[in-house]
């Protein structure tokens, strides 16, 4: 086994042991992936003021989320077929961030369902994930599970109404389960850790859907469903609708834009992610980080304000922190932890963003995060980020 230090070594170790379908799902995004490749880059181009001769001791990088104690700023993203990265992935990620103290968000299109998440971890919170479909009235049926399985927040994703074009998907015939063809069956000859693995579960099919919905019986159809469902009519009456029939806090996912962004505090929404979908939508948009001030300085004095999207490193979250977030979310990062070595490779992602985390913050002479802000990054290095695109 080798040595791991980083996130990079669990990816490396991921594409190794992930079939070729799922971890391309993972590791993409839309089109040209500019937006894609910018979330990271963007992140890596602002600098830190380090300080010396400061008392390091009695660190803390313990605070809130949604008004949930955490044991740092980062939640788990919700991430779809998350159990293709390996057998019963969402249950492993969930029983993760339990241990660890941070916030699991489950997807709509999970392959463990809501019942199996609350089940593994013994009905302990956590937040789920909401696309809107066309059936309204399989929505209201998923929110009435969500609140029945203890989620202590929904997430309201606003930018899949339609799907943007991801090559690798296309090319590579993205299913769940994987189509037997003769090119799927000879990579998973190579991948005999994720096969024996996917022997020894019933969980193969979207979870959240399968058995749920009238007339799907086998794969052809729940894959026909689920292609007319994302509904491109969703508009700021359903998020208020959804806001009155769930009842509890509730998160807006996809926000780059000032305008929506006062649209999304206008709703009544507890929270807005700072998201481009992790570059799998709208190739060319703003990277999150870039967007990210902007929008904290229009609306973060009344709504709280998280982001998502190219965060690989405990440093990246600090920077996300000084710009104004009140919580940060990763997806690759878990999944390639997941992938690499199920829930110890969770476990490791998350113990080594934490220690970046802290070691950083140390290093720019603040030993609390709640005291992080703009004081510790370079002047000039962030600024005019967003005219970078």
């Amino acid at each position: 086994m080798p040595v791991i230090t980083n996130i990079e070594d669990l990816r490396v170790l991921a594409k190794k042991r992930v079939p070729r379908m799922f971890y391309d799902y993972a590791d993409s995004g839309s089109w040209t992936e500019s937006t894609y490749r910018a979330n990271e880059a963007d992140f890596n181009r602002i600098l830190f003021r380090q300080r010396v001769a400061v008392n390091m001791e009695g660190r803390s990088t313990r605070t809130k989320m949604l008004g949930q104690d955490v044991a740092m700023p980062v939640a788990i993203a919700p991430t779809g077929l998350t159990g293709m990265q390996h057998a019963d992935g969402e249950i492993l990620a969930a029983r993760a961030a339990k241990k660890f103290g941070i916030p699991f968000t489950l997807s709509t299109m999970s392959i463990c369902s809501i019942e199996d998440i609350a089940a593994a971890t013994d009905r302990h919170p956590f937040w789920f994930q909401l696309y809107v479909m066309r059936d309204r009235g399989f929505i209201e049926r998923l929110i009435d599970r969500a609140k029945a399985a203890n989620c202590s927040a929904l997430v309201v994703t606003l930018d899949l109404q339609i799907l943007g074009q991801r090559h690798k998907d296309l090319k590579n015939g993205l299913s769940a389960p994987p189509k037997l063809t003769i090119p799927n069956i000879l990579n998973m000859m190579t991948k005999p850790r994720w096969c024996l693995g996917m022997l020894g579960t019933r969980r193969h099919n979207f979870g959240n859907i399968f058995g749920h919905v009238e007339g799907i019986e086998n794969m052809g159809s729940l894959s026909e469903w689920t292609a007319k469902q994302f509904d491109p009519a969703l508009s700021w009456a359903d998020v208020e609708w959804i806001k009155k029939r769930w009842g509890g806090k509730l998160i807006l996912k996809g926000i780059q834009d000032l305008e929506d962004a006062e649209l999304a505090v206008n709703s009544g929404a507890d929270a807005v992610i700072v998201s481009n979908h992790g570059g799998r939508q709208l190739d060319g948009a703003p990277s999150s980080i870039s967007a990210l001030p902007a929008i904290v300085d229009a609306v973060g004095s009344r709504i709280e304000v998280h982001m998502d999207g190219g965060i690989r490193s405990g440093q990246h979250v600090l920077k996300a922190v000084a710009l104004g977030a009140k919580g940060t979310y990763i997806g690759r990062a878990m999944l390639y932890g997941l992938g690499a070595m199920g829930e110890a490779g969770v476990d490791a992602a998350l113990a080594i963003i934490h220690k970046e985390l802290d070691l950083s913050m140390a290093f720019c002479g603040r030993t609390d995060i709640a005291k992080v802000d703009k004081g510790i990054l370079l002047p000039g290095s962030w600024e005019h980020l967003g005219a970078r695109q």
